[in-house]
């Protein structure tokens, strides 16, 4: 196999597929990178048997073929070139030879023939914007469960429909749900898959710098997830288990509202949980007409307390959530202002961005804590 291909489609290419590379595996061949060149390109793929990514890059093949190069390596060199284009050139010893100005190189390589095989992709059922899937993927991934034991918690639920595409995840304690309205092409019905957090995290990086006018088409089998975009392919397990009744979990109504500025927000919750307790991140939150107190303590550490302008009107109430939780959302959005609603000390607190377009709804709902 022999080819020409540009330093930077072939930089940009190999960056995206060095999470999805195995570090640290009993099965050699993972580590490396399938080059496969005929045409007029070369198709490259990575792949730890959980997640996979195939993409495409053009070049001037001179010799049609396959081959493997470490993938890290191979990067770490790549990187270092100058803006110029590379020869590759796959020898007899599975070695490949890469000419590029007057650097040359040799890389030790391993034979194509054992490199596992991504799953073909079937028809597609949907087919929706590339950064609508992101901006989900953004509002909810930080809810996720950490806990191994909790496998379908370890994913989001990602629901497709005829006129919207949503993603809701949990860990048990909170809840994201976000939801992008419009029609979907070509889908009749529903459909319903969880989505791994890695597979998240990759998609999220395909989605870095994108046009918005690039469409995802997304398909599913038994096993696998795969969404297609542009010249690339990217190949997830899904995760078996089911998900919680979400729906019941969403509070029907809150008798009460606050509105505060999401930066000062921000901030007073990030200072004052310096005095809150390493473990729980407690803090208080004490509501009251145009106010909003925060306020922890640690006995002999200290205590911190805050006051921040709210648009509320309504009795004084004191609520106790995690720390972490609050700044978990106010890091994912980026609205001037949000919305904190609420029953009473003992339900479920609900946090919302305002002024969000009329098809995109975001509720991120939280449980009070007790102490």
């Amino acid at each position: 196999m022999e080819f020409t291909v540009s330093k930077a489609d072939l930089a940009r290419e190999l960056s995206l597929s060095q999470a999805i590379v195995e570090k640290k595996t009993t099965i050699p061949i993972l580590s490396n990178i399938l080059f496969q060149a005929d045409g007029d390109h070369v198709v490259l793929t990575a792949t730890d048997l959980e997640l996979g990514l195939q993409s495409t890059c053009p070049a001037r093949v001179q010799k049609a073929g396959s081959g493997t190069i470490p993938a890290k390596r191979l990067l770490e060199y790549v990187a270092l070139l100058p803006e110029a284009d590379i020869h590759v050139k796959f020898l007899e010893n599975q070695w490949a030879s890469l000419v590029c100005g007057r650097s040359r190189t040799r890389i030790a390589g391993i034979s194509a023939e054992n490199y596992p095989e991504l799953p073909a992709m079937p028809e597609p059922v949907a087919e929706f914007p590339l950064l609508t899937l992101a901006a989900l993927i953004n509002r909810t991934s930080f809810a996720i469960s950490l806990e191994d034991s909790r496998f379908s918690l370890g994913g989001a639920l990602l629901i497709v429909k005829e006129q919207s595409l949503a993603m809701v995840s949990t860990d048990g304690h909170r809840l994201a749900y976000a939801e992008s309205a419009g029609h979907l092409p070509g889908l009749r019905g529903s459909y319903r898959a969880l989505v791994p957090r890695k597979a998240m995290d990759e998609l999220r990086k395909l989605a870095q710098d994108a046009d918005p006018e690039v469409m995802v088409r997304f398909a599913g089998d038994e096993n696998h997830l795969f969404f297609q975009t542009g010249g690339r392919l990217f190949v997830s397990r899904r995760l078996s288990g089911n998900f919680p009744d979400f729906e019941r979990v969403l509070p029907k109504e809150h008798p009460y509202s606050v509105t505060l500025s999401r930066e000062d927000f921000r901030n007073a919750v990030q200072r004052v949980q310096v005095f809150s307790d390493e473990r729980s991140r407690a803090v208080r939150l004490q509501v009251g007409p145009g106010e909003l107190k925060i306020h922890s303590s640690l006995s002999e550490a200290g205590e911190s307390e805050e006051s921040i302008p709210a648009e509320y009107e309504g009795p004084t109430v004191e609520l106790t959530f995690n720390a972490h939780y609050l700044t978990d959302f106010l890091r994912a959005v980026s609205n001037e202002k949000v919305a904190f609603q609420f029953r009473d000390r003992e339900a479920a607190g609900e946090f919302n961005p305002s002024g969000e377009p009329a098809d995109f709804l975001y509720r991120y709902i939280v449980m009070p804590m007790r102490v």
